[in-house]
């Protein structure tokens, strides 16, 4: 049996790119790739590579103009994936981080580490491919054994242009050398006034495909609510194969990972343009599946289980 899957950009095809840059894994936007079809079930093989487990640390350098509003929800975000809800009558984004405890390794705990804010544009606002991998490494330290746990994650505000965002991709995550030790990063645009169509589903009408009518964002804002997206894709991307030889299915030259092998769907009944049925907040209207720190609530695509060989979603 067939199951035809959107590919929207944080759940497309992930291409390997070899070149003078670092490895780099890249989530496809929109119009790459309307759509996927994979044998059901999806299987995640493991390639005998090292993953990052257990206590996983997320230092973040935010490039360019981002409010002090953009940064809480994005930290709340992060720090929802690793803490225990206080109420377990809502799916929260504990529980859906919690999938990843099911790749060999067992439990992986995130905690925001080091900030630094890079207002001033160190680099310009026209970023290349080999600026990823130094920007997003400015809060390592390359000396000590912790930085092998941790993940260096490069945010870019609106205003950013980076080498292929949304004609090929809205997000990225891979691995390099800094000071010859091997570290993991990952890279994530805001696509608010460059591609909202392309990077910002389901919260903007699509460039191609069914036009169904956007969601309203969680958090009010569909740039930042879309990043959240392409975060969370590349954070479970990150942590069960961090250096292209974990979890994937099919040529590592063209793999599918955690969250981009369960494309497009964020609750159950989902197909081709509509996410499946999700909550919707009886005041705002707007839609989400997950409630986190603060009150926060997200939407969080499906993630594929190893245990059942299926794609989870928390609704």
């Amino acid at each position: 049996m067939l199951i035809l899957r959107l590919a929207i950009f944080v759940a497309s095809l992930v291409v390997v790119v070899q070149s003078h840059v670092p490895n780099i894994w890249e989530a496809k936007p929109f119009h790459h790739m309307l759509s996927l079809v994979q044998p059901d079930p999806v299987v995640l093989n493991y390639h005998r590579g090292p993953l990052l487990k257990g206590n996983v640390t997320v230092h973040i350098n935010w490039y360019g103009n981002f409010t002090p509003i953009h940064r809480s929800i994005i930290v709340d975000f992060i720090q929802s994936l690793g803490s225990i809800p206080h109420s377990r009558h809502h799916p929260s984004p504990f529980s859906w981080w919690r999938i990843t405890a099911r790749y060999r390794g067992g439990p992986r705990t995130l905690t925001v580490g080091n900030q630094t804010l890079d207002n001033t544009y160190s680099l310009g606002k026209s970023l290349k491919t080999s600026h990823l991998l130094a920007l997003a490494s400015k809060n390592s330290a390359p000396t000590t054994r912790s930085n092998a746990n941790a993940i260096h994650v490069l945010l870019t505000s609106a205003d950013v242009a980076v080498d292929g965002f949304c004609m090929s991709r809205c997000g990225t995550h891979g691995s390099g050398r800094v000071a010859k030790r091997r570290i993991a990063f990952a890279w994530v645009g805001n696509p608010v006034t460059q591609c909202p169509g392309e990077c910002a589903w389901p919260f903007h009408q699509p460039v191609y495909g069914p036009q169904t009518p956007p969601l309203v964002p969680p958090n009010g804002d569909v740039g930042v609510d879309g990043m959240l997206i392409s975060l969370a894709t590349v954070l479970a991307g990150a942590v069960t194969n961090p250096f292209g030889n974990g979890y994937y299915q099919g040529s590592v030259t063209a793999p599918l990972e955690a969250v981009s092998a369960c494309a497009g769907i964020f609750g159950k009944g989902a197909y081709p343009g509509y996410t499946g049925n999700v909550l919707v907040d009886n005041v705002t209207g707007a839609s989400y599946n997950a409630l986190g720190l603060h009150g926060r609530k997200f939407l969080l695509p499906a993630m594929w289980d190893p245990v059942t060989s299926t794609c989870k979603t928390l609704v």
